[in-house]
């Protein structure tokens, strides 16, 4: 059986135009990189790269695990690149995403985006990689509990023998750093308890129910990186991906993306600091410049085979997302109407790295006690 590891690790290091678009010489930067320095030498098997916005996003397969320094050093050297290309061009946000001043083991923690997934190829491994911009890893929180818990969505949980157990969510805190796992459908109002707090939990991965090892029963995996946590203040939104397999046991490729139909309310936006509907579309249109926004999600479906990836296909250019498109415009016009006030502006909690703790430096002091 062949054991397969899917990298998939993205960063902002440079735009055209703002926040709007990675130009494509970054783009070829980036591919003679991975080319050059792990293809030809055989460090990885394979290789897809493109944009989302103004994230470069990477896609590799390869036999070396999760974590592993020498592919997290490869993605990082790449960002390095293209950001010295925006630096040198004077193109907008170069290298924002790159924290640190060098590379040190892992790019978790150092600004970029990871998801990676080891798993048993089957027969046949359909797999979809989602990518996000303008928006937060818990903007995955809703459409994965649809796809993998939500018979509504997913019919094979109520029609397929091999789902009819259900899955097991493995949960984020992801400010105290902690996790937790919740089984599905014992134990969903929990998980949705918990989910359904996005300013606070995630969902990082998802697996079948059952025996078998973790990398015979991973269904989804999500990046979870917080990137101002990491940087401790305000310099982009986190703009997530993720990697979802299907049939065979999982939900079909159709029941994944009728998980991406509702155009519900995330986070990100407009400096991070405002809700608006997420809204799904082909990577040609993956170019948000209304209010940098409203937020983007692609769907790359490629077939994996022998560590090898045949695709990809643009999911999302399908006519049938078409209507949940208008309704995304819809309600980001009802959105922007509210200006600066909630429920279009986040929370003051959420706002903690922007400029609300200045604003409210500025104005110790001046608030009194209410007599009554």
């Amino acid at each position: 059986m062949v054991e397969t590891t899917i990298s998939c690790i993205k960063a902002d290091v440079g735009s055209l135009a703002g926040h709007v678009i990675v130009p494509e010489p970054m783009l070829d930067i980036m591919r003679e990189h991975l080319k050059k320095e792990a293809l030809n030498k055989g460090i990885i098997d394979d290789f897809y790269v493109f944009n989302v916005g103004d994230d470069l996003e990477t896609v590799m397969t390869h036999n070396r695990g999760a974590n592993d320094e020498k592919i997290h050093e490869l993605a990082w050297d790449g960002f390095i690149k293209a950001a010295d290309y925006a630096k040198k061009n004077k193109l907008y946000g170069a290298g924002q995403d790159l924290l640190a001043d060098a590379f040190s083991g892992n790019v978790r923690g150092q600004g970029p985006g990871v998801a990676e997934m080891v798993f048993e190829e089957r027969k046949s491994d359909p797999v979809i990689i989602f990518a996000c911009d303008k928006t937060e890893p818990q903007a995955f929180n809703l459409p994965i509990y649809k796809i993998f818990a939500d018979p509504f969505n997913t019919a094979g949980l109520t029609l397929d023998p091999t789902m009819i157990a259900g899955f097991t969510f493995e949960v984020y805190n992801l400010y105290e750093h902690t996790r937790i796992m919740l089984d599905t459908p014992e134990e969903t109002y929990e998980l949705l308890a918990l989910i359904g707090t996005t300013s606070k939990y995630a969902i990082k991965r998802v697996f079948k129910k059952g025996e078998g090892k973790e990398t015979q029963r991973i269904a989804a995996e999500i990046c979870t990186e917080k990137l101002n946590v990491s940087a401790g203040k305000y310099v982009g939104k986190d703009d997530p991906v993720a990697i979802v397999r299907g049939q065979s046991g999982f939900p079909a490729v159709g029941e994944i993306m009728e998980g991406f139909t509702h155009a519900h309310i995330v986070s990100g936006w407009m400096r991070g600091s405002h809700k608006g509907p997420l809204l799904p579309v082909s990577v040609k249109d993956a170019t948000p410049t209304r209010f940098d926004g409203p937020p983007r999600i692609v769907a790359l479906g490629f077939q994996v085979g022998n560590r090898k990836l045949y695709g990809p296909r643009d999911m999302f250019s399908d006519i049938s997302f078409d209507l949940v498109r208008k309704k995304a415009l819809e309600i980001a016009d009802f959105m922007r109407e509210q200006g600066p006030f909630e429920p279009h502006r986040v929370s003051e909690a959420e706002l903690e790295y922007t400029t609300m703790p200045q604003v409210m430096e500025k104005l110790k002091g001046r608030f009194k006690k209410i007599e009554e």
